[in-house]
């Protein structure tokens, strides 16, 4: 163990390693319930996409991603598929841009490559010392806001009134509006909304009063709290839309539930609806939308790059896991020579891993600082934290029993934590604030994660240029500007 994880060089023991993966885990877990949740909604009723598969698929990304991150760079850090990156390929992938999930899966799998490319290569160093502090906050910030709104609406919490005229039918479940749609709170009449906001008021109590493991006790709470009420006469479609019409009182309900080894390994099995299944021939078969691809590809490593690299420099900092030179070697070194550089690896390589089994980008999880905090100092504490997401397959025949007004609260939850990168940006110099606001407001605004970064890349270049300070701007800015405004030229000539 000691030969393996240097406990002793990096001041630690056993003792404290597991205990900081538990904590990590229990900080975390709540992604097993919650990326289903959302990576399900990409998929179609005549093309579904498993919940049960993505489960364990989330499963096995996060044990592999976290075991990489331990043996090969030895650092106190858990990897799942991110949150704001799964948003980005439900809402903006599959749903602005009109891609399947087995081409969103594609697209993945190309960023996992690109970014082990741009890595062995040092691009990725170059990428890092272009793209501006104001604007990797930003876009930090906007991702935050985004998930928000998503459990904002998936709670329930909203209502929308369009002008008669105003709007049209895509289908029979789908209406167009245009901007005279306007938001509203709902009254709190449904069931499923009060039980979404006696979520968030669990949630935010436990975080407040700093409990281990808030969010993944608020989903476990809000979801014996729905099953409490389905037993006492509520119809459990109430809470499940998708449930077949037969379920229609809670005998039938409960009779569904089952964690027998059959059960278990039938659900199990269930990831072969999701693993492998690329559909890159229909990818770029539509040569209209070959740069809509490409500029979801670099939204997609974008992300995942500066996600990754503000959760490493934001922990390993104040903890002394990434001091300062170690820092300073990842940028100005070549290779992977520091423990840095080894960790970036380990999380960019996770994702092609999370694309094979059929999940979206699988990214380091910044609650990996609630075990950094118990004292977590080595691999050994992600271990830890791998063996417990592993021990979680045998809850994947239930996982359908966690309703989205349970999940949505931990949105809400995790958008506040998310938004706090804003604090980093002067909003007292107008250039970055114009920057920074147009970049976040743009995200849940559009419902579109690319969208933000796109206008907040033009608005950044566009600044400089009037500013006389086009040599601040590095050359990569401006290639990744042209290939976004070239994006938005193609949308418009496609709408004549």
């Amino acid at each position: 163990m000691e030969k393996l994880f240097k406990l002793k060089q990096y001041g630690t023991n056993v003792r404290t390693e597991i205990i900081a993966g538990i904590t990590t885990f229990f900080t975390m877990a709540y992604i097993i319930f919650v990326n289903p949740n959302i990576l399900k909604l990409a998929g179609t009723a005549d093309n579904p996409f498993n919940p049960q598969g993505i489960f364990v698929a989330t499963i096995i990304a996060s044990v592999v991603g976290t075991l990489v991150m331990a043996l090969f760079a030895n650092v106190p850090y858990a990897l799942a598929p991110g949150m704001g990156l799964n948003a980005f390929f439900t809402f903006t992938v599959c749903g602005v841009m009109g891609f399947t999930w087995e081409q969103a899966l594609a697209m993945v799998l190309i960023c996992g490559c690109v970014n082990i490319v741009i890595t062995v290569t040092g691009l990725r160093k170059a990428i890092i010392r272009s793209l501006p502090r104001v604007l990797q906050s930003a876009i930090g910030g906007g991702i935050g806001l985004f998930v928000a709104y998503i459990g904002i609406k998936d709670a329930g919490l909203l209502k929308f009134t369009s002008d008669p005229g105003t709007y049209a039918l895509l289908d029979s479940k789908t209406v167009i509006a245009n901007a005279s749609a306007v938001p509203a709170l709902v009254n709190f009449s449904d069931p499923a909304v009060q039980l979404a906001l006696i979520g968030v008021a669990i949630i935010l109590i436990l975080m407040v009063l700093k409990v281990k493991g808030s969010i993944l006790i608020g989903i476990l709470s809000t979801t014996v709290i729905c099953m409490i009420e389905i037993a006492c006469g509520v119809n459990p479609h109430v809470f499940f839309s998708s449930l077949p019409e037969s379920v229609n009182n809670s005998s039938a309900f409960f009779a569904t539930i089952s964690i027998t080894p059959e059960a278990i390994g039938k659900s199990i099995s269930s990831v072969q609806d999701t693993a492998f299944k690329f559909d890159f021939a229909g990818l770029f078969a539509d040569h209209n939308k070959i740069i809509l691809a490409f500029t979801a590809i670099i939204g997609f490593v974008l992300t995942d790059i500066f996600d990754a690299l503000g959760t490493f420099i934001g922990t390993g900092r104040r903890t002394g896991i990434f001091d300062a030179d170690d820092e300073k070697l990842m940028l100005n070194g070549k290779g992977v020579k520091s423990r840095l550089d080894r960790a970036l690896f380990a999380d960019l390589s996770a994702t092609i891993t999370g694309a094979f089994v059929g999940t979206s980008n699988t990214t380091t999880f910044v609650e990996s600082s609630a075990g950094i905090a118990e004292g977590g100092r080595t691999g050994l504490t992600s271990v830890v934290t791998a063996v417990l997401f592993l021990v979680c397959l045998v809850l994947s025949p239930i996982i359908g029993i966690v309703p989205s007004c349970a999940t949505a609260p931990a949105l809400i939850v995790v958008g506040i934590l998310m938004i706090a990168a804003i604090a980093d940006i002067d909003w007292h110099n107008f250039e970055d604030a114009a920057v920074a606001f147009i970049t976040v407001a743009f995200m849940p605004f559009t419902y579109s994660i690319t969208t933000g970064i796109s206008l907040g890349f033009i608005t950044y270049v566009l600044i400089k240029l009037v500013r006389g300070k086009a040599k601040e701007v590095h050359p990569i800015m401006y290639g990744a500007t042209a290939l976004f405004i070239i994006n938005f030229i193609s949308l418009a000539v496609n709408k004549l």
